[in-house]
């Protein structure tokens, strides 16, 4: 491996060969980044399921894969396919079902849904039901492949299989974070010389009725349900709360010198990582922002640039009251006030919702689409300012620019907190 093929550390530079995306705005990069820029919303009301009685009623659902009702899992899976698919085929890896290296994938959570739950109940065939009745119902190997399907890694196995990906697949869940932590595994995986190829993705096809209901007894969804295009406000003054979304995102991974060596089109370097853990509360970040702050700093130091030399944010912006102004305190401990002043920054959740597991993966490959196309996605819906947050959000109509450098802030429920820098190929 030569100097040229190495970053300042002497470790393998990590360059993106492939970019899949799908989110309630479409099928595909390409369309994505077409209605990003063009400032248009994919939330809409809730056709999936019965929304009477429901304090939000809004979502980013993806709604034109399937006819009918699916179970989270297969929507999480079909989201993933197609994100790996367009990814992979623009990578030019590979050969068909035989991916040169291993799966990275966050993957929502799974439980059974309501569905699937009273179905083993009528199969109990009596009331009152209790525990152990459930248990006899499940016992009864009736409903096996429900096991199968809504154990965690389910997703990631039949991911693996498909693609032909190397060894075991890995599953993970670090909540909001979990699609930059997927990245920054395969990164790190490069970089230690284990792989020279990784497949990074994250997916999330969980809205239903369960998951709307717990979010919202955390008082964490907005209400605002009369115009669901105008419900995710970031950094506005009258934000009041996120948005549940669904979406998925893949990046193929490579050294520098192994896209090079096959005359791969490089889209972009994965410079950096950072994390920091904030045990402050499971929903709430730290007031003094230090694990934020840190996060940032890592990341930066990672890939040993200083805050001087990004030219944007990609927002976490989730659009809570709470998590846009503990952002803003983050940003103000890593940026001088003239250069945060001077920097965009903007949510891509303004308009796709917030795509919980897959968000950090999605807001990764726009940041690379940002570099690539010179142009900086619109936060959407700002229309009162927030004078607590003075930031340059790139109010609701997109701006050209050149943009060479980008960190993406993915802050999780729990403190999991992760960011990752990316920049343009090396000259």
């Amino acid at each position: 491996m030569t100097q040229a093929h190495l970053d300042k550390f002497g470790r393998p530079i990590v360059v993106v060969t492939g970019i899949g995306v799908v989110t309630s705005l479409g099928q595909g990069k390409e369309d994505n980044w077409r209605r990003l820029t063009a400032g248009e919303s994919g939330i809409h009301t809730i056709t999936r399921f019965p929304i009477e009685g429901m304090r939000t009623t809004i979502a980013g659902t993806v709604d034109f894969l399937f006819d009918g009702r699916v179970a989270a899992p297969n929507l999480s899976e079909k989201l993933a396919t197609l994100a790996a698919e367009e990814a992979i085929a623009e990578s030019g890896i590979g050969t068909p079902g035989e991916f040169p290296g291993p799966l990275f994938a966050a993957v929502p959570p799974v439980e059974l849904e309501w569905p699937e739950r009273q179905q083993i109940a009528e199969a109990v065939g009596h009331y009152p039901i209790v525990y152990h009745d459930l248990l006899g119902a499940a016992a009864t190997g009736k409903f096996r492949p429900w096991h199968e399907r809504f154990l965690f890694g389910s997703v990631a196995d039949r991911l693996a299989d498909k693609f032909g990906t190397q060894g075991q697949p890995i599953s993970l869940s670090t909540a909001c974070a979990s699609g930059a932590t997927a990245i920054q595994l395969g990164v790190e995986a490069i970089r230690r010389g284990e792989t020279e190829v990784a497949l990074s993705l994250g997916t999330d096809g969980s809205v239903h009725p369960e998951a709307l209901i717990r979010f919202s007894l955390l008082s964490a969804l907005t209400t605002a349900n009369e115009k669901p295009e105008e419900a995710a406000r970031p950094f506005a003054k009258n934000r009041d709360g996120f948005v549940m979304a669904e979406g998925a995102a893949a990046l193929v991974l490579e050294s520098y010198e192994h896209a090079v060596a096959r005359g791969a089109k490089i889209l972009g370097v994965l410079e950096g990582c950072g994390e920091m853990a904030d045990n402050f509360h499971r929903t709430r970040s730290s007031p003094d922002g230090r694990p934020i702050v840190g996060c940032m700093k890592n990341a930066l130091a990672d890939a040993g640039v200083t805050p001087d030399d990004v030219d944007y944010i990609n927002a976490h912006g989730t659009s809570t009251p709470e998590n846009d102004r503990m952002e803003y305190v983050g940003l103000k401990g890593v940026f001088s006030e003239e250069k945060l002043a001077a920097t965009p920054i903007s949510s891509n959740k303004s308009m796709i919702g917030h795509t919980l597991t897959a968000a950090g993966a999605i807001e990764a490959a726009v940041s690379l689409l940002t570099i690539q196309n010179g142009r900086i996605p619109p936060t959407i819906n700002y229309n009162i300012p927030d004078p607590a947050i003075p930031l340059d959000v790139v109010p609701n109509v997109a701006r050209d620019a050149q943009v060479r450098r980008v960190i993406s802030n993915s802050f999780g429920f729990g403190g999991q907190n992760v960011c990752l820098v990316l920049a343009a190929e090396p000259a």
